[in-house]
């Protein structure tokens, strides 16, 4: 039995304010209840911090000119990529139409394509220093996109953060109709041969849980992490697809 010193600690919130150290590191559960999830706040976009704090199960979600906020939700929306929904819709469009598929296409084009769409709908967190910093892990083998082409052309993809076997995701875009979950589905299909486990969704929307992602407490999470992530090694398997200069045709589908 836990004695009540403990439980006290346990139930301690706080805001750190991050240092030049890009080994600063949050406690996950002291993060703010209001607003929820909120760890800590400045630091910088270093690829050496990122890396470090995605480990634990943070990511940045701030607007210009806010200073860089650092997030850990109470719930994680999280996606097993066997758990993904095929929807009768999708099904048909896989069977009867001319899609293909490529990691990292045009990396710097999908992040900004989300700007874009977010920008002229509700707003965006994905400034100018958010496009050059994942674009520098992206170089560094960290950072992925997977974009779906429909005869040819862009039609949808998302782009996030890899390493030991989880993958982060980070936005995802839709140029043409199913765009984007042709892109996942594509992931998800391959996912047990590219190791990745969990996709972490970040947070709830109707649009994801349809799709078959589920919520996840924190400490379930947390222990998900220290097991998929022993050391923060890039998707070696990723970086390997990457490297076919045109898409490729999506996976045979027996749906």
């Amino acid at each position: 039995m836990r004695d009540s010193t403990e439980k006290s600690s346990e139930n301690t919130k706080e805001l750190v304010l991050l240092t030049e150290s890009i080994y600063d590191t949050p406690d996950p559960f002291k993060s703010l209840d209001d607003p929820e999830g909120l760890s800590a706040v400045g630091g910088d976009l270093k690829p050496e911090r990122l890396v470090h704090l995605y480990r634990h199960g943070f990511f940045p979600w701030y607007s210009d000119p806010d200073p860089i906020l650092w997030w850990h939700p109470h719930e994680r929306c999280t996606l097993t990529p066997s758990d993904f929904h095929t929807s009768k819709s999708l099904q048909k469009s896989l069977r009867n139409k001319n899609w293909s598929w490529k990691v990292n296409s045009d990396f710097r084009q999908s992040v900004d394509i989300c700007r874009q769409l977010r920008a002229n709908n509700e707003g965006t967190w994905i400034s100018e220093d958010i496009i050059d910093a994942y674009s520098k892990l992206n170089k560094q083998g960290f950072a992925f996109s997977v974009e779906s082409f429909l005869d040819g052309e862009l039609a949808g993809g998302f782009y996030g953060v890899a390493m030991g076997s989880m993958f982060f995701g980070e936005s995802m875009y839709s140029l043409k109709n199913n765009g984007s979950k042709v892109a996942l589905w594509q992931f998800c299909q391959l996912a047990h041969d590219l190791g990745i486990q969990m996709i972490d969704c970040q947070v709830y929307s109707e649009h994801l849980t349809s799709l078959g992602a589920k919520m996840l407490n924190k400490k379930d999470f947390v222990r998900a992490l220290q097991q998929l992530i022993p050391s923060p090694c890039p998707n070696s398997q990723l970086a390997a697809l990457a490297k076919h200069k045109a898409p490729l045709p999506i996976t045979n589908f027996m749906g």
